[in-house]
């Protein structure tokens, strides 16, 4: 097949040209050419702007678009337009935070999605990231009717991660010593290695699917307990775990998933499903998960190559130290 990946050098759309790579396809990349752009010689590289810059798209034809990186609806609704004629599918990269509610366990693609009261924002924030995704989903199917197919992963995980939400704890598990984990061993987690979403997503544009499906995982019921217990595996540091209650951390001001990364509180009522999304129907449609083990291993693996590196959406050391010493404390006044 003949693949146009908008993106396609960073991250999952790395593991999709990757992975279209080694299954014969021919792959043409439009982007800035900004980001590793020395990556994917063998591929054809067509540099431009998804806004206003699509230029390089004209009179062109292939057998599908994977849209990576759509985040605005003005401006996914361009190459949307642009390409109605000229490919025959619109594969688009979403999210599940597209829905209204996660206020539930077992949210499936037919749950009610958000919406923003002002359709011209595009800000993105918290508040507007998974909103916007939706109207991005709406401008796709509008120009696309019956040829979109719609993937909404959680979070996403593996090597060449720059956000550091699934990194942070493998690396930190390594560097031994105290280390706060966030609630309990139980809680759940949900979240899907890049490279086996690319495997599903190529897949699915193989068959030439056209349908809506939510995309994390694993396949089972996973616990936080889990990965601290793999990641202590694959360290050689002796480190002492503490889990901390989610209170406690709540009202010392830690900010969830952002300062401690896969932490969603269970105490919040309006989150409560936000680890436990209902991703069965792409499950049956094969949807694989490689073992967390090989993930965190890759992962650490990968970390070795980066240099000076700023992380990011992590707890610094000391503000580690301050609480562990804080929560000491509690637990010994009563």
């Amino acid at each position: 097949m003949k693949i146009l990946i908008i993106g396609g050098t960073r991250f999952v759309g790395r593991a999709i040209t990757a992975e279209l790579l080694s299954r014969g396809h021919e792959v043409t990349l439009f982007n800035r050419g900004q980001s590793n752009s020395d990556l994917f010689p063998e591929t054809e590289k067509l540099v431009g702007d998804r806004d206003g810059g699509l230029d390089p798209l004209h009179g062109r034809r292939w057998d599908a678009v994977i849209d990576t990186c759509g985040y605005v609806p003005r401006v996914v609704k361009q190459s949307a337009e642009l390409l109605s004629n000229a490919v025959e599918r619109y594969v688009f990269v979403s999210t599940i935070s597209v829905f209204a509610s996660v206020a539930t366990s077992g949210v499936d693609e037919q749950a009610p999605l958000g919406n923003l009261e002002d359709e011209t924002v595009e800000e993105i924030t918290g508040e507007t990231y998974g909103p916007l995704k939706v109207l991005c989903e709406q401008a796709v199917e509008a120009a696309f009717p019956g040829r979109a197919l719609i993937v909404r992963p959680g979070l996403i995980t593996g090597p060449h991660d720059p956000t550091d939400r699934f990194g942070y704890w493998p690396y930190r598990v390594s560097m031994g010593g105290d280390v706060l984990v966030p609630g309990r061993p139980e809680r759940p987690i949900q979240h899907i290695d890049g490279r086996d979403l690319a495997t599903f997503i190529v897949d699915q544009t193989e068959q030439q699917r056209a349908d809506i499906f939510n995309a994390t995982g694993p396949d089972y019921a996973q616990t936080m307990g889990e990965l601290i217990a793999v990641c202590s595996d694959l360290s050689s540091e002796k480190a002492q775990i503490h889990w901390v209650d989610e209170e406690f951390l709540v009202d010392e001001g830690v900010s969830p998933w952002q300062e401690l990364p896969m932490w969603v509180p269970e105490i919040d009522d309006q989150l409560r499903g936000f680890m436990r999304i209902n991703c069965q129907k792409a499950i049956e449609a094969g949807l694989t998960f490689r073992p967390l083990r090989e993930t965190a291993f890759d992962w650490l693996a990968w970390h070795q190559t980066r240099q000076n590196h700023t992380w990011q959406n992590t707890l610094s050391p000391e503000k580690e130290a301050q609480l562990l010493g804080k929560w000491r404390q509690k637990g010994e006044a009563s």
